[in-house]
């Protein structure tokens, strides 16, 4: 909540803080673009930190950090020090937002994590609900700097909680699997090559600087694909990306925040420009959002127990696409029920599928293999929003531009005429989601209704059947061994992995 917090004041501050350290425009982007891609190129690999060191170590440090961080940027003195600063927040929160779900994972038995996730996804909610308005009042009375203040005593005083208090950790058998170093530092340069390309688009950077970009992300991520088949202890295990529930929840949380930001773009400034509403009303505005994703998510959680992944998020995804479809509608007489209408659709939607999806990543992740689980779920989390903008920001200037013919300052008219096909074709992608989300498992698999794998001669015969999983099975029968080779759980036994993905939310 509180990494989420952090984000949402910062885009309502920005204007101010260019304007109080003499930055330029690029300068202030930096101050966002900069966190994102230090967060974005580390998560899958400070998950595995937290799987090989303890998830509880690596969360402390990341909080304690981040409230350092946070309270450099309200003591900066100029525009290079923000930036810096923000990179190092956005390693630090790259180190504690994976360990949030490892530690969950090793606290709750499989197929009880719904409810716990759900409890997560609320807390961001309520942060995106509350960070436009806590950020506009805090910058109104007291200046920019006062918002970065807003989270140093929280997370100082969480960090220090998860360093004395003693929570769950995952039960380890057999060799822990090294760091991997090359193959960590080959994947943080094509993320961050993919992400600072997506960024470029979405700023209206140049065509060559963009190629480039893109062509250094497909090389390295190329190169990084050969070494993980030689490597002895891979960055992202087989038997995680191999899971066949893994990856179609992957897809579904990079489709499903695609769509969902890319349109909270584009309704942005058409509540703003078309609308003529100032930030704080158009913010109002799109509260629906926020609060139908706090409230969706607890009955998520519900919805997942009673039909299963594939029934709960094809349905949400359905959803989603129905309010995209519902904004690329509205026109300059639009008001605030047609507006909040479409609003609700998609906070139901999206909310739903934050929950559904990280649950399947999550659970179907060895406990051993939690935190890459969790890293690869965030990483989802902020590629899918980063390319949800630079979609929509691609096909309006496009069509809007083209429309009016004089560039970004666009006439009502041409503005409306580049929306509706914009977010119809983001609602394409949510659609896309809902098809990918038909190849999750079903109610029977989520029950964790499977074979049982054989089992081995050194387990001896006294234990005739896998357990769910590890920690739960250690509470069952006093042992504190892990179930089956691998630590796999049921619904994980077809493809001996699973994986994850990365936000936020």
């Amino acid at each position: 909540m509180i990494v989420a917090l952090d984000g949402t004041v910062l885009t309502v501050v920005q204007p101010a803080l260019q304007r109080d350290l003499d930055a330029s425009f690029a300068q202030a982007q930096w101050t966002s673009t900069g966190y994102l891609i230090a967060v974005a190129s580390l998560l899958v690999f400070a998950g595995r930190l937290g799987d090989r060191y303890g998830h509880r170590r690596v969360f402390a440090v990341g909080t304690l950090g981040f409230a350092l961080a946070s309270a450099g940027v309200g003591l900066a003195s100029g525009i290079g020090w923000v930036i810096a600063l923000r990179v190092a927040q956005g390693v630090f929160g790259a180190l504690l937002q994976p360990a949030t779900l490892g530690m969950l994972r090793a606290a709750y038995p499989a197929d009880r994590l719904g409810m716990p996730i759900a409890v997560r996804t609320s807390a961001i909610g309520l942060a995106a609900a509350a960070g436009p308005v806590v950020g506009g009042a805090l910058a109104t009375e007291l200046g920019w700097r006062s918002v970065f203040f807003l989270s140093v005593v929280p997370a100082l005083l969480i960090g220090v909680l998860a360093l004395v208090v003693r929570v769950p950790s995952a039960t380890r058998g057999g060799t822990v699997a090294g760091l991997d170093l090359p193959g960590a530092a080959l994947f943080a340069v094509s993320l961050a090559c993919l992400v600072h390309t997506l960024v470029g688009v979405a700023e209206g950077g140049r065509p060559a600087a963009t190629v480039f970009g893109a062509c250094a992300a497909a090389l390295a991520a190329a190169a990084f694909l050969r070494h993980e088949r030689r490597a002895a202890s891979p960055l992202i295990p087989p038997r995680l990306i191999g899971s066949a529930a893994v990856g179609p929840a992957l897809g579904v949380l990079v489709a499903a925040s695609a769509a969902m930001f890319g349109t909270l773009f584009v309704a942005t400034y058409f509540l703003q420009d078309v609308r003529g509403l100032d930030p704080l009303h158009s913010a109002v505005r799109a509260l629906p959002l926020a609060v139908m994703m706090i409230v969706s998510a607890p009955y998520a959680a519900v919805l997942l127990r009673r039909y299963g992944p594939r029934g709960t998020i094809t349905a949400a995804m359905a959803v989603l696409a129905l309010g995209v479809l519902a904004l690329s509608r509205l026109d300059q007489a639009a008001g605030p029920v047609a507006v909040g209408g479409g609003f609700v659709l998609v906070g139901a939607g999206f909310g739903t599928v934050m929950v559904a999806a990280t649950a399947v990543v999550v659970r179907h992740a060895p406990v051993t293999d939690a935190g890459v689980a969790g890293g690869l779920q965030q990483t989802a989390m902020n590629v899918g929003p980063t390319l949800g903008i630079a979609m929509a920001t691609t096909l309006m200037t496009a069509l809007a531009g083209r429309a009016h013919g004089t560039g970004p300052h666009w006439t009502d008219s041409a503005f409306l005429r580049g929306m509706g096909p914009t977010l119809t074709a983001l609602a394409t992608v949510a659609a896309l989601g809902a098809v990918a989300g038909t190849r999750l498992p079903g109610r029977a698999a989520n029950t964790g209704a499977a074979p049982k794998p054989p089992v081995s001669l050194q387990q001896g015969a006294r234990r005739p059947e896998a357990a769910a999983d590890p920690a739960s099975a250690a509470r069952r029968d006093g042992s504190h061994h892990a179930a089956g080779p691998g630590g796999e759980h049921p619904g994980s036994h077809q493809s001996p992995g699973a994986a994850a993905g990365a936000r936020g939310a």
